[in-house]
């Protein structure tokens, strides 16, 4: 876990503009159910998606970066009126400053929170400036990149989690 005062974490927190996340093992517990059409449905929490709504109430838009092209994140994405949605992105550092361009946003105004390996490159570059988390049941690989760990497990509301601290700081 990456420390930072309290005065630097609020600071932060009052730049941020955008909060990306992951989809599987943040906004999911990582559970997919498979038929033998392939895969039918994955779970999501009411709780995460309350808390995409209170950013977008406090002036902070979200986006999914993610290496699958599931349809069920298009479509929660769709329902959480998300704006950007980054589907087959296997590399998520390598699309950072597309990012960046179509958003005219600065690291600094970016938050991350993500749960695995494939999290840790642009998790590394954005803790530099702007902010990270990770569930509370986030692998090893992430937790040293992340500036707050949340209290609950992805899937079971590590999203909400994440936002509320960030909404907290940018009351401070």
């Amino acid at each position: 876990m990456i420390a930072l005062t309290l005065e630097e974490l609020t600071k932060r927190g009052k730049a941020i503009k955008l909060v990306i996340s992951d989809n599987d093992g943040v906004f999911t517990d990582n559970g997919v159910y498979y038929s033998a059409k392939g895969e039918e449905m994955k779970r999501y929490s009411i709780r995460d998606g309350m808390g995409v709504e209170r950013l977008r109430n406090a002036g902070v838009d979200t986006c999914i970066m993610t290496g699958e092209h599931s349809p069920s994140i298009q479509k929660r994405a769709d329902k959480l009126g998300m704006k950007r949605l980054y589907l087959g992105v296997k590399d998520k550092f390598s699309i950072l400053d597309t990012l960046l361009a179509e958003t005219g946003l600065q690291k600094h105004e970016l938050a991350y929170i993500g749960d695995d390996v494939n999290d840790v490159e642009i998790m590394q570059e954005i803790t530099r400036e702007g902010l990270t988390g990770c569930p509370r049941d986030a692998t090893v690989f992430v937790q040293p990149y992340s500036h707050y760990h949340c209290h609950a497990d992805g899937g079971y509301g590590a999203f909400r989690d994440f936002a509320e601290w960030l909404i907290a700081l940018r009351l401070s």
